[in-house]
């Protein structure tokens, strides 16, 4: 059967029979020039990831599709692993489809073949045009998809809930604007956040709690045996350092978990400038730290994640970006995703203290939970407090987004900022990169 012959079939029988042997071919054909751009050939995981769910639909092996099975054989994960609290595979096929989109926008749709990721789902669309609908699209200028050819035999098709959500959202949020329009810095405060205005959930904001640990009592015990009257109550001992000489051997039992500890004096500050904006919109919030919010949580209201590298939620959903955080051989920086990429390091002066630091703000419409998502993450602590200024100051906003040009408030939007530290207090934040797509 000829591909123009298959174009033409309901899309019913398409998707019942699947793709003939000539238009396998050239879907494979696509996957190649796919897998060489620039969109995918610098990051392996995206390019493993679409390899491997195309050729799995192809062959006609959709048990293989389902995310714990993703989970198993792609990243390696045991066989019970908890998908609701490792979410790498739904992080990944996000990340896949955003790179997707921006190969199809920079290639004109000109291809006779299509493969898409939709919202919801990890069996890829094929899309196979005819030679009449290739060059009705190459005339106008404009993107036309043929009948659907489904990956998956269960029948995944049409416009997922995700995706409706999105426009919902983005639609609300367009008549929050016009209901709260002012001139000046507020406009653009108000516009960065009207999707998290515009929903009815209040807004999550996020913080880490990484692992603490903290001397035992039997430890506090030893030191006062030799040192009579000291750290004998529970205010010394969390006011007072304790000094042990820097020779003493320590048995690792005298170091325990402490869970009442471990949030980051840059990354509360950060919450406070947060919390001060949305009570100032009057946007109910909910605080949450350290394990007390999952990715359930975060698929089900709009939310603010706040830390870098103390916080596993924006490590991944921070990976793949534009910019990144990325750490080699135990030096942290933020990363430019494309040939000859920047990198920004923190410097530091006298004492080894941080005297310049650098964090990302991602501001993401549809983030791989389907919600309206904010990251906020320095290097250090000074460059998330210097995040959380900047989103939650209109002066700054207003000043920053100037340089965006129309049309940014429904889009995506990151930004890389710099702050310079003086007695451990971060300055105003400035950007120095930014990218909008």
């Amino acid at each position: 059967m000829s591909v123009r012959a298959q174009a033409e079939e309901p899309a019913e029988r398409i998707r019942r029979t699947g793709p003939d042997p000539e238009s396998k071919a050239l879907f494979l054909e696509e996957l190649d020039r796919i897998l060489a751009c620039r969109f995918f050939k610098n990051s392996h995981r995206s390019q493993q990831f679409l390899e491997f769910i195309v050729r799995r639909s192809l062959d006609g092996r959709f048990e293989d599709l389902k995310e714990r099975s993703i989970g198993t054989e792609l990243f390696q994960r045991p066989p019970d692993y908890h998908t609701g609290d490792d979410p790498v595979v739904r992080v990944q096929a996000g990340e896949v489809r955003r790179r997707l989109e921006q190969y199809y926008q920079a290639a004109n749709n000109q291809s006779a073949v299509r493969i898409e990721l939709t919202a919801g789902s990890y069996a890829p669309h094929f899309h196979l045009r005819s030679s009449d609908q290739v060059g009705k699209a190459d005339a106008a200028k404009q993107p036309q998809a043929g009948p659907l050819v489904n990956a998956s035999k269960l029948g995944v098709f049409g416009l997922s809930i995700a995706a409706i959500c999105v426009v919902a959202i983005l639609i609300a949020g367009a008549i929050w604007i016009n209901a709260h329009n002012k001139s000046g810095p507020d406009s653009a405060i108000n516009q960065f956040w009207a999707p998290a205005l515009a929903s009815q959930q209040p807004v999550l904001v996020c913080l880490a709690k990484p692992v603490v640990y903290r001397p035992s009592l039997e430890l506090y015990r030893r030191y006062s045996s030799a040192h009579p009257n000291s750290f004998e109550t529970e205010v010394e001992r969390s006011n007072r350092v304790l000094p042990f000489d820097p020779q003493t051997k320590l048995d690792w039992s005298e170091m325990v978990p402490y869970g009442d500890y471990g949030v980051a004096v840059g990354d509360v500050e950060a919450a406070v400038s947060v919390s001060g904006l949305l009570g100032r919109l009057t946007k109910p919030l909910q605080v949450r730290i350290g394990d007390r919010y999952s990715f359930e949580d975060l698929r089900n209201s709009p939310s603010v994640l706040i830390g870098a590298f103390n916080n596993k939620w924006t490590m991944q959903f921070a990976q793949g970006l534009h910019f990144e955080f990325v750490e080699n051989n135990g030096a942290l920086s933020i990363h430019e995703n494309s040939t000859g990429g920047r990198e920004w390091h923190v410097k530091n002066g006298k004492s080894n203290r941080v005297e310049v630091d650098y964090a990302i703000v991602a501001r993401m419409l549809d983030s791989n939970t389907g919600q309206f998502t904010i990251v906020a993450g320095g290097i250090t602590g000074g460059g998330t407090q210097a995040a959380g200024e900047f989103i939650s100051k209109p002066e700054l906003m207003a000043k920053a987004v100037h340089a965006l040009g129309s049309g940014w408030q429904n889009k995506n939007v990151e930004f890389v900022l710099q702050t310079i530290i003086t007695d451990e207090v971060s300055g105003p934040p400035s950007v120095v990169a930014y990218y909008v797509w």
